[in-house]
Order: C-alpha cells, then sequence, then structure tokens
C-alpha cells in the first residue's frame, strides 16, 4: 500500500504502551460523550472565556461569566480535563493547546459542526448502511436516494453546515488548481458536479474570456443559478442537468478542458468507471480531464489521513453508501479501467496542501506527448 512517510510512521508499526492503549480504547468507547461535551464548551463559551484569561479562571467565576450553574460548569470542566482540552493548577483552569485549536482552528470548527448538524443522528444507522450498501442514516433527514437529491431540501442548519464543509475542503486548492488548468488555453470549461458554481466563478474571474457549462442534478442547477446570479461573469456559465448515476447519460462535447473537484468521491469505484469513460468518449486528442481530491493516502501529515477516513464513513452513512475518501491507488485503477491515461500529478495544492490534482488524457495523447 503506498503512503507518504508520515503515514508509514503512524500506520505499520506499534507504537503504545499497553496503559496507553487502553486509554486510547476507552477514549473510543466514549467518543460520543468527549465530541458532546468539547461542542459545548465552546457552545456556552467556556473555552472562549479560558483563552482570554492568562491567569486561570476558577469553576465560580465560569459560572458568573457564563451563566451555567456551578453543576453544568463542573461537570463540562472536568470532563475536559480527561479530554485534554483544559488543565488545571490549583482551583484555576486554563486552556490547553488541543482546546485552542477546538476554539480557533478553522479546519476542526467546521468538522465540528458538520459531524454534528449532518452526521451525528444519521450515524446510529451506520451499521445498517455497511450491511446494505444504502445511507441508512439518510432517513433522519427525508427519504432520498442519496443526500445530493435531498441537499436542496435538508434542515437550514444541516444544509449551512453541508456546504461550509464542502466548500472549505475545495476552495482552499482552487487557486493553485487554475493556474494549471490554464497553463494550456482552455475556452470552454465543464465543470462536473459544479454544485453551486463556486468553482465557476473562480474560473470566470481568473479568465475573462472562458464560457463554463456545470454538469449537475437539475436541483442543484437551481442553486448554482440562485448563488451565482448578479456575479461576475455570471453571463458565461450555464448549467447541463443531468443525473450521472444514469449509465445512459452522455457528457455533451466540445470543451478544451474537463473538471471534477471533489466529485467522484460522491460514487462506488463502478460508478467512478461508468463516469469515467462517459467522460472519455466525449474526449477528443486535446481535451484535458482534471481530478481534484484529497487522497488519503497522499496526505503529508497524519492528521489529515485521519479526517480524510473518517470523513469515508459520512459518505457510508449520510451520502450513498458506496463512495469514500479514495486512496490513490483505487482512483488509478478506475482510470485505467475508463481507457484514460495521467498525463501529471501535482501534489500538495492549497494553503492545507492536502489535494492531488490528476491530468488525464487519452492515451495516443499521452503518448505522444511522452
Amino acid at each position: 500500500m503506498n503512503l507518504t512517510p508520515a503515514l508509514q510512521e503512524q500506520y505499520t508499526t506499534e507504537h503504545q504502551s499497553a496503559l496507553q492503549a487502553q486509554r486510547l480504547a476507552e477514549e473510543i468507547a466514549f467518543a460520543p460523550v468527549a465530541f458532546q461535551v468539547s461542542r459545548l464548551m465552546l457552545k456556552f463559551g467556556i473555552l472562549e472565556a479560558l483563552h482570554q484569561a492568562e491567569e486561570g479562571l476558577t469553576i465560580d467565576a465560569l459560572s458568573v461569566q457564563t451563566g451555567l450553574s456551578v453543576y453544568a460548569v463542573k461537570v463540562l470542566i472536568e470532563a475536559s480535563l480527561s479530554i485534554g482540552t483544559v488543565r488545571v493548577t490549583g482551583d484555576l483552569f486554563f486552556l490547553t493547546k488541543a482546546g485552542w485549536f477546538l476554539l480557533r482552528d478553522k479546519a476542526t470548527r467546521i468538522n465540528m459542526d458538520f459531524v454534528q448538524e449532518v452526521c451525528y443522528q444519521g450515524l446510529f444507522h451506520l451499521e445498517e448502511a455497511l450491511r446494505e450498501g444504502k445511507p441508512a442514516g439518510l432517513k433522519v433527514f427525508g427519504q432520498w436516494p442519496t443526500l445530493y437529491e435531498g441537499l436542496s431540501q435538508l434542515p437550514a442548519t444541516a444544509q449551512e453546515k453541508w456546504f461550509a464543509f464542502d466548500h472549505y475542503y475545495s476552495d482552499v486548492s482552487f487557486a493553485d488548481a487554475l493556474r494549471i488548468v490554464f497553463a494550456t488555453p482552455v475556452h470552454r470549461l465543464l465543470d462536473v458536479g459544479g454544485n453551486t458554481g463556486r468553482f465557476a466563478l473562480k474560473t470566470v474571474e481568473f479568465n475573462p474570456e472562458v464560457q463554463v457549462t456545470i454538469m449537475d442534478l437539475p436541483p442543484q442547477l437551481t442553486l448554482m443559478r440562485k448563488h451565482i446570479a448578479g456575479k461576475q461573469g455570471a453571463d458565461r456559465i450555464k448549467g447541463y442537468g443531468v443525473n450521472l448515476l444514469d449509465p445512459e447519460s452522455a457528457f455533451p462535447t466540445g470543451f478544451d478542458a474537463i473538471w471534477m473537484s471533489q466529485f467522484l468521491d460522491c460514487f462506488s469505484e463502478e460508478e467512478v468507471v461508468s463516469i469515467l469513460r462517459r467522460a472519455a468518449a466525449a474526449m477528443n486528442e486535446q481535451t484535458a480531464l482534471y481530478i481534484l481530491e484529497p487522497y488519503w493516502d497522499r496526505q503529508q501529515h497524519e492528521t489529515g489521513a485521519y479526517c480524510l477516513t473518517q470523513i469515508s464513513v459520512y459518505f457510508t452513512a449520510m451520502a450513498n453508501g458506496n463512495s469514500k475518501m479514495y486512496h490513490s491507488g483505487d482512483m488509478l485503477r478506475c482510470i485505467e479501467q475508463a481507457g484514460l491515461q495521467v498525463a501529471a500529478v501535482y501534489d500538495h495544492l492549497g494553503g492545507s496542501n492536502s489535494h492531488t490534482l490528476l491530468k488525464l488524457m487519452k492515451p495516443s495523447e499521452v503518448e505522444h506527448s511522452a
């Protein structure tokens, strides 16, 4: 299995003593409790109060500042001591480094909100989802085959946190990716699974002449048109409604570049192959297909791999029941089965260095370039 050096070190040897391993096992057993405690330490302002108080705060002082009872503060703060987000000296409590990350790290806050509002209730049905290959947890929101068909009808807070999560993980790499895509002339670009049109807007802003077509489910195109209305370059963005799960749905032709950003992780390997084959059928020898994804095995830091492998469980329980955040080797195998070849690989894109951009071409063009 291909792994970066950081992952190789973490995942191939045993690092813990017996006591450390026992502690980790108990952390897993109480993980839902620790999650809710930490979420409420944020919501009630306890972590923020500790951050502002360099000299520390007592339980009584925290009770006064937050409006919570002394009992409520004791329950949360004592649990947080064991979790590791606060520390104590005498009667004074202080924020730890882990507590600071919960409070100030944007990725951590977005992940926590996403888990709470989109995933938490549905994860109770994970076993059913794994056995049936369907997003059994989605029933907590509605009766749709996949989350994407119901995205426009999710409760407002769940929808807000879903989009914040989706946009955070994609937006950080757009600037780097656009410079690569437009290193060669692109007049017409097909954005597959373009969602609310954020990449399309970045594209028409980056290049004043390019025409972008977003290929997505009709309800998503409705959201997209609402989102881009009145924005600069919106007149150069069009929609093409299609259900890509339908193996008979063909790709439109005549594009210089085809773009898929965090799109293929929404499909099973069989569906990925089907989509890529249909994309290949619409390509000529000059068309480039770009796939932007964060692959868990290509992460420079183990924390990135941890987040991505846990996000896979969201796809299982909530999104569609059969996709995941892929190991790059699995994606490369799908690409080969679809009759395409990798012309270039660009690793560590974006501020978090988490994304990989694959440039695909038809084999004859790759061989000619080589």
